[in-house]
């Protein structure tokens, strides 16, 4: 097995690390500025703002696909760009349901999990980890299951509706 290749250091410009900056404050608002004492829960806005029908679902994705749009930007591995556009569509399609949802915001942090991803490569040219194409495979894995199992339940009640022989 050949050495890992070296980690290139990257120079920001003024103008992305304000920006970097301006995310990091605000994915700590959204998902982790409150603490639940005597639990070591934290929590954010995004679960409180899901409390509102609709808006509160529609404010917190548009936040983080800035996360995602910073992280095009710099150029990280593209593996790490699908895996955090995976983290923001998980929220947004779990945080959809009602109740169901807001609790899994208080869960799922998937701001301050796309922050640490984008600032683990915005400074260092970094392949991606074994475990971010894990990730990018179970969730690919877990949407084809999604859409698998209806069909496949639909395919085998039309057969049993049909009957024998048909």
């Amino acid at each position: 097995m050949p050495p890992p290749s070296p980690r290139r250091l990257r120079a920001l410009s003024p103008a992305m690390q304000a920006r970097l900056d301006l995310l990091r404050r605000w994915s700590t608002q959204l998902d982790s500025v409150f603490e639940i004492p005597g639990l070591g829960i934290r929590f954010g806005w995004d679960p409180i703002l899901g409390l509102l029908p609709g808006l509160g679902d529609m404010v917190t994705p548009l936040y983080s696909i800035a996360i995602v749009v910073t992280g095009m930007q710099l150029g990280i591995p593209r593996v790490v760009q699908l895996r955090m556009l995976l983290n923001v569509i998980l929220d947004a399609v779990v945080g959809a349901v009602p109740i169901v949802g807001d609790a899994f915001d208080v869960a799922w942090k998937a701001n301050d999990w796309n922050m640490r991803l984008l600032e683990r490569h915005a400074w260092e040219e970094r392949p991606p980890s074994r475990g971010d194409w894990l990730f990018v495979i179970a969730i690919a894995a877990v949407m084809l299951a999604v859409i698998a199992i209806p069909l496949v339940t639909l395919w085998f009640l039309v057969r049993w509706i049909a009957g024998p022989g048909a």
